[in-house]
């Protein structure tokens, strides 16, 4: 009866035999751990072993490290060549030195692509082949451990066999165990005897071929990687030095050609820098001699505030003064009054010598009425006049009240006008009615015309010199 093919060179009798090989491999390992089988023990080899896996690991993470690095690389890559098309883009035709940022953006795209090149074939490349071997190694050492187990297996059938020959000191003789057994006659016991006999034989000689085959096949494996695994071990020096060297070798070739590179676009853009400077220079002049010419003022100032609106006259500022009463003379008013009253307009000639003397009050009516008009011009006039006196003198009154002494180091006293908001950090915000105490510059040529250094009063009078100070322009103010 032909065997059952189940594909790819197997049949039903391989298949038996490997799993009849998986279960005696188990049974023997199972004995070793209980202790009632020996197992072959080599330190040197177990040793070669541990190393062969340490550097199986270091080798593996090197290769994911070299990938990653490379990827890194081609990363960079487009982004340098992002950039530098970004520059090239950007560089106006007309610019200094467009042909040479053109042909430095195409030696680094050329200059990244060559270097990544490299990387990939002297070092990933030779990487990959390294690393190529474990996995037959590594397969091997699997097959070494099976061969092991299989030759200590054959080795304790063969000392169980030869101990039974041993113990019964010849032919050992089988009792009868089936009912074919005890049912034969005794003159074929003899025969049945002798088979057994037979068959403890061929047992013996079978465990014995078994154990040779066994030992012949683990050997050969065994003597191959005993000499592998410690040339393997020390390769790894040699080929680490080749790799990082490589790498050292490619990178600080690569940095060197780029930094020449760097310096030369470094250089361009330097004389294009010279070349915009002298044009913006020889620009500015020409708004500068145009400004002159039609009189600008240029101040240290940009935030310079314009001039103020025009104040208002001092009467409007306070508040309204009804005129005093029109004065007439009478009869009943007294010479002294009357005199007094008209001033420089009454007639100096008259002489009183007595307020109940009677005059002649018909010529006094005359005059009196002659010189109507000319009162009622001074009374206008001494009105207008005394207007104008009382307005400063409003106003004046809370400088005057908090302080007419000037502290010391400071130059005069301003009073506040009008409301004045700081448009800089150096400036003082002010409010209409502040007293302000002006210093001097601590650097005169820093000071603008129209603009004075103070601190107000009550800050001053607060805090001392810790008062906050500023520039304030002297129009929105006036000198106390």
């Amino acid at each position: 009866m032909a065997e059952l093919n189940l594909g790819k060179g197997l049949t039903a009798g391989k298949v038996a035999s490997n799993v009849q090989k998986k279960l005696t491999r188990a049974q023997e390992k199972v004995l070793q751990k209980l202790g009632k089988a020996d197992e072959t023990k080599d330190v040197a080899f177990e040793e070669g072993v541990i190393n062969f896996n340490k550097q199986y690991t270091e080798g593996s993470k090197l290769q994911r490290d070299l990938r990653a690095y490379l990827e890194a690389v081609k990363a960079m890559h487009e982004s340098s060549k992002n950039v530098q098309s970004c520059l090239a883009d950007m560089y106006e035709p007309e610019w200094y030195g467009k042909n040479e940022v053109d042909s430095i953006v195409e030696d680094c795209d050329e200059l990244w692509t060559d270097y990544h090149q490299k990387l990939v074939d002297h070092a990933l490349i030779s990487m990959d082949t390294y690393l190529g071997q474990f996995p037959d190694i590594k397969a091997r050492i699997a097959k070494r451990d099976r061969k092991l187990v299989d030759f200590d297996s054959a080795r304790h059938n063969y000392a169980t066999t030869h101990k039974s020959k041993k113990k019964d000191g010849g032919i050992k003789i089988t009792k009868p165990s089936s009912l074919l057994e005890r049912a034969t006659p005794g003159w074929a016991q003899g025969i049945l005897s002798a088979h057994n006999v037979a068959q403890s034989s061929l047992s013996r000689s079978q465990a014995e071929e078994e154990l040779e085959r066994a030992q012949k096949v683990f050997e050969e494996i065994n003597i191959d990687l005993q000499e592998e695994l410690p040339s393997l071990w020390n390769s790894r020096v040699g080929f680490y030095v080749s790799t990082f060297q490589s790498l050292a070798g490619f990178e600080e070739k690569f940095h060197k050609e780029m930094s020449r590179l760097d310096q030369d676009l470094h250089d361009v853009l330097e004389k294009l820098e010279e070349t915009d400077t002298d044009t913006s220079r020889k620009t500015g002049s020409s708004l500068s001699a145009a400004a002159n010419r039609s009189g600008a003022d240029d101040s240290n100032h940009t935030l310079k505030p314009g001039p103020p609106p025009i104040p208002k006259s001092p009467s409007k500022l306070r508040p309204a003064v009804p005129p005093p009463p029109k004065v007439t003379p009478s009869k009943e008013m007294k010479t002294e009054n009357i005199i007094g009253l008209f001033g420089s307009a009454a007639n100096p000639d008259i002489s009183v010598t007595s307020p109940t003397e009677p005059t002649n009050w018909d010529s006094w009516g005359e005059e009196a009425e002659e010189a109507a008009p000319a009162e009622e011009s001074a009374a206008a006039a001494a009105e207008e006049e005394t207007a104008s006196e009382e307005t400063p003198a409003v106003q004046e009154a809370p400088a005057e009240a908090a302080s007419t002494d000037i502290p010391p180091g400071f130059l005069f006293k301003v009073q506040v006008m009008h409301d004045y908001a700081a448009n800089d950090t150096d400036e003082l915000e002010m409010k209409a009615g502040d007293v302000v105490l002006v210093i001097p510059f601590d650097n005169p040529d820093e000071q603008d015309d129209g603009w004075l250094m103070g601190m107000k009063q009550e800050d001053w009078l607060q805090n001392q010199d810790k008062a906050p100070k500023g520039v304030f322009p002297e129009n929105f103010t006036q000198r106390l």
